[in-house]
């Protein structure tokens, strides 16, 4: 039998030392398929609580592992804490992993850190936000900036949600067979599973995998006929959008990302005019040509680090300054293609007000043109200034914003 930490092993080494995404590296590392779920859980876990079990080395190590022997450690210290796996069993595939590694000259530290690590050694920092990071595995960065916008909140903010699948069905026809196990969402065909087995149905289009922030999002768009969607990969939403909107064009800055959208609306028999360009430039050619625009701008993604765990290695608080200018660039290129009366909305997956109300603030400074216009929205939210901002411990574990601009002067 394939020794269980091999697999989880080699993909975690292409995030940690190659800095791949986990998605890509889960594709691209040959792994045992009878065996496939258990290392996704393994690698999702590690990457989930990374900086807790960086606290655990730190605490029990006299200097800190080089890369290959730290990752062990992480694998088996998730399956200790938090798979409750027999410490000998652990022990000892880490131990013969590490020799079949090359790294023979570590099995003595490894065999000896296992048997007497001790969680209930462990003495957590004092200062509340060093606490919060290690116990929620979430930068300090990230972490003061909840604590200072969202208070009593924060923890709560902070804290794991359990996670869960989002299916997305054709038509409750479709959804019929699946109906086990299926948790009602706030909208229509989209329900939560605790586990979904993907089958010939999903290549049929009788469903697809859309998160709840993300059908959302969509819920308070109002039909038109012509909408673009400003960044569209991988295109669930453009799909989505289709179904009430006349005609939906999508706009994508990387080709292989605009084939995924292709493929996407294909399976999903969704009709959508896919461009290849960047949304950041103006082109005058769209001036005044869409009755709605959606702009799901890229941002620092942690209001879905529980879905994208490793958000957390490549979005660093020097990131955000870059990030918001580019929200920034793309609301201001595509305002003009917004006919007059249109409707510009603006999007992110983040929990930062900087990123939300403070880019729909300034692009309102810039734009007297717009107005903001109310939302409204099934799924549990905070109102803010401009928007409606979804947090994860009330809205099914999302978090996300959203907010409607109209042009009520051309």
């Amino acid at each position: 039998m394939t020794n269980p930490l091999y697999d989880p092993y080699a993909v975690l080494q292409k995030v940690y030392g190659g800095g791949a995404f986990l998605k890509q590296a889960l594709s691209d590392t040959p792994v045992e398929e009878l065996n496939r779920a258990r290392t996704v859980k393994i690698c999702y876990g590690v990457l989930e609580n990374d900086l807790y079990l960086d606290f655990c080395i730190r605490s029990f190590a006299p200097k800190n592992p080089k890369l290959p022997v730290r990752i062990l450690l992480k694998i088996s210290l998730y399956l200790l804490l938090f798979l409750q796996k027999p410490r000998y069993m652990v022990t000892d595939n880490a131990v013969s992993l590490a020799k079949k590694l090359g790294k023979g000259g570590a099995a003595g530290f490894l065999n000896a850190f296992l048997r007497a690590f001790d969680a209930s050694k462990l003495v957590l920092p004092a200062d509340r936000a060093e606490r919060l990071s290690v116990q929620y595995s979430v930068p300090l960065f990230a972490v003061k900036r909840i604590l200072a916008q969202y208070g009593e909140e924060a923890e709560s903010v902070l804290a794991h949600a359990p996670a869960r699948t989002f299916v997305r069905f054709a038509s409750a026809q479709a959804a019929e067979k699946y109906a086990e196990g299926a948790e009602k969402t706030p909208f229509e065909n989209l329900f939560s599973y605790a586990r979904f087995r993907r089958d010939e149905g999903f290549d049929r289009g009788e469903y697809t995998f859309q998160s709840v922030g993300s059908v959302a999002i969509c819920s308070v768009v109002e039909p038109c006929e012509n909408l673009l969607d400003a960044c569209a990969a991988p295109g669930g939403k453009s799909v989505l959008l289709s179904q009430k909107c006349g005609h939906v064009t999508a706009f994508e800055l990387h080709e292989h990302r605009a084939q995924l959208i292709r493929a996407y609306a294909a399976r999903m028999g969704a009709s959508i005019a896919v461009i290849c360009r960047d949304s950041s430039l103006h082109d005058a050619e769209y001036d005044g040509a869409f009755d709605a625009v959606l702009a799901d701008a890229p941002c620092s993604g942690y209001g879905v680090i529980g879905e994208n765990p490793d958000i957390k290695f490549f979005r660093k608080e020097e990131s955000l300054a870059e990030l918001t200018k580019t929200q920034r660039a793309i609301l201001d290129a595509c305002a003009p293609y917004v006919r007059a009366g249109g409707a510009l909305y603006y999007s992110t997956c983040s929990l930062f007000a900087e990123e939300n109300d403070g880019t729909a603030g300034a692009f309102l400074e810039g734009h007297p043109q717009f107005a903001v216009q109310e939302l409204f929205c099934s799924l549990a939210h905070r109102r803010t200034k401009y928007g409606l901002q979804f947090l994860p411990h009330i809205s099914m574990g999302a978090g996300f914003y959203v907010c409607k601009f109209q042009k009520v002067d051309s």
